[in-house]
């Protein structure tokens, strides 16, 4: 099949796992010999990270009746000019903005992205200006089906998770680091400390298990203001601050993630979680809330356990199991070890020939 003109379009400015999702979707149709541009704003960091990676980034500003109109006419001109085949948006901003761009400029195939899995409110941004919508799981792919958008028109691409980076990452001692034992075992947690990804829950599920085990820790690895400072002060009230070890944001995860014994949070809602995959990856076995896409993310029982959100006993009873034995905790980490890396749903490989197949699929389709 011929190469593809692809233009993905964002509008955030700051990067977390959507923007992350949108450059290993680039990189990933870039090798495979694609044409691939970005239209961002300006300012946002995902335009100086895709274009620190040699991409062209178109650049407008988007907010604003003036900025829309400024951008809708701009972008026309460059789908025109480029003849891109698909133009895939990620947000409602950029989809209204550059959606219709993409419809006064005859694009052929129209796609959204849809990353959250908060309810949906109107489907003008799913169904009337985009022509078809790709989700990171089959949960938000059911709740768009149930709101009306036809099954045939959503696809799901989950996130991506290149096994390399973690294989190639630098070793670290994150015990030594932490002035800890070698036999300490480690419950670690990476999000950023926002109050939906959990670590209240979490922390409250932990003192009778730091009263059981002395050798038990909790790692929280994650920046974020005002959460940072909040938990701080919890964990002090708690008296537990040498037991609970806060190491803000960090920049070499794969490399943590292996001093891991286990990985647990306790996120509120989920469209997927990518950081679940991470830790498969790794060989962590895992412990989340059964919300959201998180229940697709593993295989409960198997790579690692599901629990009720608000049950401090369900996750109790989850972290013990896995803190009692050694073994179980190498049965779970190699299973989902396995699972993360098969290139049915999270790899580079899954990635790439589930958005190749859904774009060929879809311009077929529309092309008659």
């Amino acid at each position: 099949m011929r190469p593809l003109r692809i233009l993905h379009s964002e509008a955030a400015t700051s990067f977390g796992g959507q923007e992350n999702y949108i450059l290993r979707a680039m990189r990933i149709l870039r090798e495979r010999g694609h044409q691939v541009e970005a239209a961002c704003q300006p300012h946002a960091q995902l335009t100086g990270r895709l274009r620190d990676e040699g991409f062209v980034v178109h650049t407008l500003l988007m907010d604003g009746p003036a900025n829309y109109l400024r951008g809708v006419r701009q972008l026309r001109r460059v789908l025109r000019q480029g003849q891109f085949d698909v133009l895939n948006s990620h947000s409602r901003r950029d989809t209204m903005l550059a959606g219709v761009a993409g419809r006064l400029a005859g694009t052929p195939l129209i796609v959204r992205t849809r990353h959250l899995a908060k309810k949906v409110g109107s489907l003008m941004s799913y169904t009337i200006v985009p022509k078809r919508v790709i989700t990171p799981s089959d949960y938000v792919r059911d709740h768009l089906i149930e709101r009306g958008v036809k099954p045939e028109h959503v696809q799901v691409v989950y996130p991506c998770v290149d096994p390399s980076v973690i294989d190639s990452a630098p070793a670290l001692d994150l015990r030594a680091e932490l002035g800890l034992a070698s036999d300490s075992l480690l419950v670690g947690c990476v999000a950023v400390l926002r109050r939906e990804k959990g670590h209240r829950e979490l922390i409250a599920a932990m003192p009778p298990l730091f009263d059981r085990y002395p050798q038990l820790h909790l790692v929280l690895v994650g920046g974020g203001s005002p959460g940072y400072e909040q938990l701080q002060a919890l964990i002090a009230e708690l008296g537990l601050q040498k037991r609970i070890h806060m190491l803000g944001a960090r920049a070499d995860v794969p490399s943590i993630l292996p001093n891991l014994d286990i990985f647990a949070l306790a996120t509120h809602m989920e469209a997927s979680g990518t950081v679940f995959v991470e830790a498969g990856c790794a060989g962590i076995p895992v412990l989340g809330s059964r919300v959201g896409g998180v229940p697709e993310m593993m295989l409960d029982g198997r790579s690692g356990f599901l629990a009720d959100l608000h049950d401090l006993k369900q996750w109790r009873a989850a972290l013990e199991k896995m803190i009692q034995s050694t073994e179980l905790r190498q049965d779970l980490g190699a299973a989902g070890r396995l699972f993360c890396r098969s290139d049915e749903r999270f790899t580079p490989v899954a990635m790439g020939d589930r958005l190749e197949s859904a774009y060929y699929r879809w311009l077929k389709e529309l092309q008659g």
